[in-house]
């Protein structure tokens, strides 16, 4: 049956930018929360530190949750072979991160869509560095997940594999039993594409997913789109928004992954607007897997 995992959206620049949140104190909050998981992020300060690897284990773990994933942007499709063998390592590193942690699944990504790249080059290069560290990832008993991505925070590109089209070809080229997709349904709207046709078209390889939901602050899609190259961060018309309130249709999304087998982790990407909102989306997400997946009552 699905799981519920959380991941802290809404403080990502106190605990990778500033320091101005510590990890504890997210656990603490987390852990009041109706799910099993907390999702982690590479890029934690106090992450820097391995020493703090088994420290911040046994403080979820004691709070009776677990790590059941890791968040990192691999950046694969850079055109100088040096910069992407440093990527190659860092996911390794990232490998031994989530292993350390207890978890089970780590992100790939394909990388930055930088203009001078071609489709068929991008692909190549990105499916290159993800196989080239699979057999790392199934030493250690970790399956690498590939998310329908937008954007990294603190990327200046948005993703290469961000149209569903690309996305799908790269899914297609990597045959792995230590490879599958971490499915995000807000993320194919930046996209202009809807996120149902992405879903039946990947659902067989869905492991993970991210829970989400987005609006539009003014403006539209088009106009997001044209204003999302060149910046580093997410265009400061989009917002994620409390789970059920905004365009994702659950309903249809967890009768897809249902009648796929899916029983893996869903992790939710909110709280943006307070503590309160994210109960409110584990409330409603609860709600939707006992509808879906009534044998978990």
């Amino acid at each position: 049956m699905p799981r519920l995992a959380a991941f802290p959206k809404a403080y990502m620049q106190a605990l990778c930018k500033d320091g101005s949140m510590a990890l504890e104190e997210w656990i603490n909050l987390a852990s009041q929360l109706d799910i099993e998981g907390l999702e982690w992020y590479a890029g934690f300060l106090e992450m820097e530190d391995q020493r703090n690897w088994g420290k911040f284990r046994k403080m979820v773990e004691d709070k009776g949750k677990v790590i059941p994933m890791m968040c990192c942007s691999p950046d694969f499709t850079h055109p100088d072979a040096a910069f992407r063998l440093k990527e190659i390592q860092k996911q390794q590193y990232w490998i031994d991160m989530t292993h350390a942690l207890g978890g089970t699944y780590c992100r790939v990504l394909s990388g930055q869509r930088r203009p001078e790249l071609s489709t068929e080059e991008g692909i190549k290069l990105a499916a290159e560095c993800i196989e080239a560290c699979l057999p790392y990832a199934a030493d250690r008993n970790i399956t690498l997940i590939l998310e329908n991505h937008y954007k990294d925070d603190f990327w200046e590109y948005p993703e290469f594999a961000q149209k569903m089209d690309v996305f799908c070809q790269l899914v297609a080229r990597v045959e792995h039993p230590n490879f599958g997709v971490n499915y995000d349904p807000s993320n194919t709207f930046l996209a202009g594409e809807d996120p149902l046709e992405l879903l039946k078209r990947v659902s067989k390889r869905v492991v993970t997913m991210h829970a989400s939901d987005r609006y539009l602050k003014y403006g539209t899609i088009e106009d997001l789109q044209k204003e999302e190259e060149g910046a580093v961060g997410y265009a400061k018309r989009l917002s994620h928004g409390e789970i059920g309130k905004g365009l994702n249709d659950y309903d249809a999304i967890f009768s897809e992954l249902k009648s796929a087998g899916f029983d893996g982790w869903i992790s939710i990407e909110d709280g943006v607007d307070g503590m309160d909102q994210l109960e409110r989306s584990v409330a409603f997400l609860r709600k939707k897997i006992a509808d879906y997946w009534p044998a978990s009552l």
